[in-house]
């Protein structure tokens, strides 16, 4: 496996800066953030080459937003803009571009996961002479309503997107915090697990015995290592399942300079999950 890093931590240093501070901490990839690093399609190219440069991996690259957005306007201007992006990711031979489902409110389920579905198989086949991968991350979004981002939500969507070429960011710090098993989870969707998310849940049982799950301040994102994952096992599961992919570290640890504080506590926390991988890995 491959271990790379989310830029995303980084949306606040130009990204020939974030290429190669990854390159000097010894990572092997990269998955690259729009939103931060690449504003329009046409900036695919040069962005995947300066990681290229580096002989950094671009594992994939990742647009936030909500696909089936309520605003009918919004929702088909994300949609042109990702398939614009689509064909670019395509042309520049990176293999998974990830996007978020999201929700619309004033629709039901079964809208929402049909009008999705049609929106992806639609991508699938455009871009079939490219070959990328599409995958979802399990992120829930900030109202905790996406769809697609549990078990049985991915249930409904992958019997609705056959092709394989559709599958997931798998992110088991988000099923902490929900309550569902990631062991589990990742065995029944262990053949659609496009990338992982290297990022670890802790959770304070005194607070979350006072304000409940309603309430915030109970869990919080942490580096791998440093939450209630048991990563040999996790790791252990996914390489038992024949996944060969990349690990990208998606730093969202406040106790390393997260979000948008100190450089150099962002710099280490990374460098402390890539250790610790690394570690992880060289005992299986």
């Amino acid at each position: 496996m491959r271990i790379g890093f989310y830029t995303s931590t980084f949306n606040d240093r130009p990204f020939e800066e974030v290429v190669d501070f990854a390159a000097s901490a010894g990572f092997d990839a990269i998955e690259i953030d729009v939103g931060g690093h690449i504003k329009t399609p046409d900036q695919v190219e040069a962005a995947v080459a300066l990681a290229r440069s580096r002989n950094l991996f671009v594992s994939s690259i990742t647009y936030f937003g909500n696909q089936l957005d309520a605003d009918r306007a919004k929702r088909e201007a994300l949609r042109g803009k990702t398939a614009e992006f689509a064909g670019a990711i395509g042309e520049a031979g990176v293999p998974i571009f990830v996007i978020f489902p999201g929700r619309d409110d004033t629709a039901s389920d079964e809208a929402n996961y049909d009008d999705f579905a049609d929106f992806a198989n639609g991508l699938i086949a455009q871009t079939q002479s490219y070959g990328v991968t599409f995958a979802i991350e399990n992120w829930p979004g900030p109202r905790d309503n996406f769809i697609g981002t549990t078990p049985r939500g991915w249930r409904e969507l992958f019997q609705r997107i056959r092709d394989t070429r559709f599958g997931l960011e798998f992110d088991p710090s988000h099923l902490i915090r929900i309550g569902v098993d990631p062991y589990q989870a990742m065995e029944a969707v262990k053949d659609r697990i496009s990338i992982l998310h290297a990022k670890d849940t802790a959770i304070d049982p005194e607070s979350l015995q006072a304000v409940g799950y309603h309430s915030k301040g109970w869990w919080q994102y942490k580096l791998p290592g440093l939450g209630l994952i048991d990563w040999p096992r996790f790791l252990r599961q996914a390489r038992g399942a024949g996944f060969d992919g990349t690990l990208s570290i998606e730093h969202e640890d406040a106790a390393y300079g997260w979000p948008g504080k100190d450089l150099a506590a962002r710099k280490q926390g990374e460098r402390l999950g890539l250790d610790y991988l690394r570690n992880v890995l060289s005992g299986l």
